[in-house]
């Protein structure tokens, strides 16, 4: 390949889209790292804990679909950099002295800027390579993986050093820096949608997508189920405040790894048996940790967060598939049920553990995961075989 075509207008649009993602999934996920300090200054129940999360994550999915229709206007940088200033401002106001009300306040803010960059970051990639999209969606999905390793770990390290306001007042810092870095790289006007109606149109009617969002919906719920707990579980273990970040960063670096070799699989072998594998053990290994001590926990996160976070690299990839031709409003959709589902979900696991125990709630995730095992063959009928054209997917991607 000629060295000079490396740098593409493509290739500018997927680090455009990869960064924004990295960001907001990194402030995503570096909300739990705050939670035990968040139940100790407030004194909060895991209910009321799960409530405040979902003021984060319930705005970000049920502003989807309005965001997907109201922006459409904007071009891909306008977008990008609006969402993210926007959230760098909620984590702003959370670091604001105001109290249960601002954090609550702020967390509202920066939802509604996420959830603005899932869908125009996710078309914009789709835009940008059309047919030839699946991989460079999973490498927009595996990039949301590395902001969630690196910013909670960084939170659970200067946590110890300073309050919690002040660290979430430099995240707001990091949002604005890197909504400067997107000004160069994100397009300044809409992209041309290149051949995404044949990816559009290969799903075979509106059920197989239904199933798709479902099997989603369950999938994001044990995530974020089990992720509610894993900080007290590793403080039930004897771990402190560096060693639930270590965990989560263990979690979330196999969790990158997993969407990364998980979506080779689900090209090479189908979406159903890999789902059908990666909830199978995400079920086995979440009871695992409930029954070991603290190292041989963090030595099982890794391999959990590949199974945990790995399906759902699967899924997304399939969302062209089986839209009904308006791929943008099936992102849209796909997103406000797996992120609804993860702000509610943890609700009902966090009412679960205070009317039962921690155990009782981390179970709970864990059967989630094992309903999708029997519900993904469901999936079936509305499948085409994709192994069989995965050598002509990368044949259409090469430059």
């Amino acid at each position: 390949m000629n060295p000079t075509n490396r740098w593409t207008p493509q290739r500018r649009s997927l680090t455009a889209a990869c960064l924004a993602h990295a960001l907001h999934d990194g402030y995503t996920d570096a909300l739990y790292a705050f939670l035990p300090v968040w139940q100790a200054q407030f004194g909060l129940s895991y209910a009321a804990l799960a409530v405040m999360r979902a003021l984060y994550s319930g705005t970000m999915g049920g502003l989807q679909i309005p965001a997907d229709r109201v922006l459409r206007g904007l071009s891909p940088r306008a977008a990008l950099v609006l969402s993210t200033v926007v959230a760098a401002a909620g984590l702003l106001i959370m670091a604001l002295p105001f109290g249960l009300a601002g954090l609550c306040v702020g967390l509202v803010v920066a939802g509604i800027g996420s959830s603005i960059q899932h869908p125009r970051g996710s078309m914009l990639v789709t835009d940008s390579f059309g047919t030839a999209s699946r991989g460079p969606l999973g490498v927009y999905n595996f990039s949301g993986d590395l902001g969630k390793a690196a910013l909670p770990a960084l939170v659970a390290v200067l946590l110890p050093v300073l309050a919690w306001q002040p660290v979430a007042g430099l995240l707001a810092v990091l949002g604005i820096a890197v909504a400067l870095a997107l000004l160069p790289l994100a397009p300044v006007a809409a992209v041309a949608p290149i051949a995404t109606g044949e990816a559009a149109g290969r799903g075979r009617g509106r059920g197989g997508f239904g199933i798709l969002t479902t099997i989603g919906a369950l999938d994001t719920a044990t995530r974020m189920g089990y992720l509610l707990f894993l900080p007290f579980l590793i403080h039930g273990q004897g771990g402190g405040l560096p060693t639930v970040g270590l965990a989560l960063a263990l979690l979330f670096i196999g969790g990158a790894f997993g969407k990364a070799t998980c979506g080779w699989l689900g090209e090479r072998l189908g979406v159903i048996p890999c789902v059908m594998a990666t909830e199978a053990a995400t079920a086995v290994l979440i009871v695992a940790t409930l029954v070991t001590p603290l190292v041989p926990t963090l030595i099982l996160l890794p391999l959990l967060g590949i199974v945990l976070n790995g399906t759902s690299s699967v899924l997304y990839g399939t969302v062209p598939e089986l839209s009904d031709g308006d791929t943008g409003r099936a992102f849209a959709v796909f997103y406000t049920s797996v992120i609804g589902s993860g702000g509610i979900a943890p609700i009902l696991y966090g009412a679960v553990a205070d009317h039962s125990s921690q155990t009782v709630g981390v179970l709970a995730s864990a059967a989630t995961a094992a309903v999708i095992v029997p519900l993904v063959l469901t999936l079936a009928p509305f499948l085409r075989n994709t192994a069989g054209e995965a050598g002509g997917r990368a044949v259409e991607s090469r430059p």
